[in-house]
This record gives structure tokens, sequence and C-alpha cells, in this order.
């Protein structure tokens, strides 16, 4: 039975479920979700990594950096969420250790955050030289000073959906039309707008996991760990995102009801609502900030020039892939860089 037939069964017997149900079963369900089988990086999307080099490697120089800012640890965890196919940290850990040395990586413990077997796998088989361990949650890294990356791990956290219906509001579900289809509607029950909604919104998006997170950086930090944790990803800043669900295949947009399982799921990062959170809850909130101003900062520029000199042959492909990151017409304005961090530490570069 294919994850389809089942989410068509669960909600004939019992009744619709929310999109944020939905997006869960169907990236991350142990036995047919998209993450858990079918991962497609580099075939159904491409993240920034994957791009070029340069990405991992300037966080590499960035991890460094604020490894040395916080008194250079004989003890640290370097935590990714979200490793995808490890290239990220493959490039990041290359340049970290040339630039930190034997101390950065006596004192490195590396964790991968990857509840996908599939996943998990590929890791190992990139990293394994870094002695990689994993955990299924952030909560599961012992209580070190932690240095988290995570690029475009946010936008794959379920979203509920809420939506104008006169006075009320109705959460958005995914039920079964005429002919015993999946399609989305409205929840029977009528609710008070979803805390800090526009009176203008008539869509808006909530992702809890963006509480869970900040409530385990929170503890971290509570508990005197020094902790940075630097986030990348797409959405708004300046208002929260309305029904942003979106589902690729194959690098084509197609409907998000089309195939569970078999596509990735998104939504866009409501930063707004992730700083007030943040900030609530005692953290020190960096950005957000454009990815390509926060990648110039670092020495983006600098990097590909090296590159660009060393590979002639490949300079233009090199130059092309780099500029992709940066360039506010590509992923350089539409990506945005936070780093939630505990308090009294110095500022984290690039910011």
């Amino acid at each position: 039975m294919t994850l389809k037939e089942r989410l068509i069964r669960l909600i004939e017997t019992g009744g619709p479920i929310p999109v944020s149900t939905y997006m869960q079963l169907a990236l991350h369900d142990r036995q047919d979700g998209y993450y858990a089988t079918r991962p497609g990086l580099g075939q159904d999307f491409i993240t920034a990594p994957e791009t070029s080099q340069v990405f991992g490697e300037l966080l590499g120089l960035w991890v460094v950096h604020e490894w040395q800012a916080i008194g250079s640890p004989s003890a640290f965890c370097l935590v990714e969420i979200g490793p995808g196919r490890g290239v990220l940290m493959q490039d990041a850990l290359r340049m970290a250790f040339v630039a930190g040395g034997k101390p950065f990586a006596d004192a490195m413990q590396l964790y991968l955050v990857e509840p996908s077997p599939a996943l998990r796998d590929v890791q190992v088989e990139r990293l394994a030289v870094y002695e990689p361990q994993f955990a299924e949650q952030a909560s599961e890294v012992p209580a070190l000073p932690t240095i988290i990356l995570a690029n475009e791990y946010l936008d794959c956290l379920p979203a509920r959906q809420f939506r104008r219906d006169g006075e009320d509001w109705r959460e958005c579900v995914v039920g079964l039309d005429a002919e015993g289809a999946l399609a989305f509607g409205l929840a029977a029950d009528g609710r008070s707008a979803p805390e800090g909604t526009a009176q203008t919104a008539n869509c808006v998006e909530v992702q809890i996991g963006l509480d869970i997170l900040v409530a385990e950086l929170a503890t971290r930090a509570a508990n005197g760990l020094p902790v940075h944790a630097l986030l990348i990803d797409y959405g708004p800043v300046d208002r929260a995102p309305g029904d942003s669900l979106r589902a690729f295949k194959d690098g084509e947009q197609v409907s998000p009801l089309l195939a569970p399982g078999e596509t990735d799921l998104t939504v866009d990062v409501d930063f707004g609502r992730l700083k007030r959170i943040a900030a609530s809850a005692g953290l020190d909130v960096h950005g957000p900030t454009p990815q390509g101003m926060f990648l110039l900062g670092l020495g983006a520029q600098a990097r590909l020039n090296q590159l660009v000199k060393a590979n002639e042959d490949d300079a233009e492909a090199i130059f092309n892939a780099a500029q992709r990151l940066i360039d506010p017409k590509d992923m350089g304005e539409r990506f945005k860089v936070i780093c939630l961090s505990s308090t009294d530490l110095p500022k984290p570069a690039g910011f």
C-alpha cells in the first residue's frame, strides 16, 4: 500500500487531517516518507552547498572563528541539523581543519541530527574520517559548548495553516473530494486568529518546530553553555508567510497532494516570528541578513578569486556557481541568515 493510499484510508477512518500532519507524514513517515526513502537532493531541488564549495568552506571558517571567540574550549559539539548528503559539512571541515589546526580537530565532536536511514548512509560514507555521531533530535547532543549549522532545514518543518472565514479563522486540512481523492479544505470549527496575525492577512502559517528548536537552544543557554545556531533558509522578514506550501519533483513545481512521499514539500520560514520567540526565550538574535551579504562579509570574493586562479580551465563554471549564492537576483537576497546565540557572547562574524 502506498503512502497516498494509507493517507486516504486514514482520512476515511478519522476524518480530515491538518496540513501540518500531512506534511509530517509525507516527509518523515518511516516507511514511505520522502526523506526516509527517496531524498532527491540534486534531482528534485538543489541546495547552496551542492551549488558551490565556497558556501561550505566559508561556513567552516565561520565555525572556527566562533569556536575561538568563545574561548577555544577543549571539547565542543559541532552540530548540523538536516545535513542532506553531507556536502556542506565535508566542505566546512576541510577548511576548518586547515584554519583551526590540531586544537580545533581535537576539540570537535561532530553530531548530525538526521532521522533518515537513507541519508545517514550517505553521510557516513562522505564524513567517516570525522567520526560523526548521529542524533534523532538536537536535545540528544551532549551538554557541551555547541555550534549549530542548519541550511534549508527550517523550511521542512511542518506548518499549520489557518485561513480567514468571515470573522473566524479555520484550520486548513487535507480531506477527500467527492471522487475520494486528496483535497484541501477547512476544518469545521472556527477559532480566534493565531498569535501575531496581521489584521489584513487571509491565510497564515505557523511552524511549531520553530518553538521546539528555540526551547532547546534556550535550555542549553540557561545551563551556562555557549551556543551559536546559524540558520539559513528562505522566507520573508517583514511579514508572516501566507499560503506558501509547495512541492517539487524532478526540479518542477507540482501539486503538494500529487504524490505524498515522492515529492519535496516546503514552506517559507517566518523569520519575524522566529526572532520574537527567540528574544522572548532570552537568546540573542543576529540578523536575519541576506545570504549574499553574509557570505561576502566572510570573504566570498577572496575565496572565489583563489579558486578561479587555481582552476583556470573551469574558471567560468566556478565563478557562475558561486555567483548564484551571492547575486541578489538569485539566492543572495531570497535566502536569509540568522544566528541565535546565548547571551554575552561576541557578535558572530558576518553580522
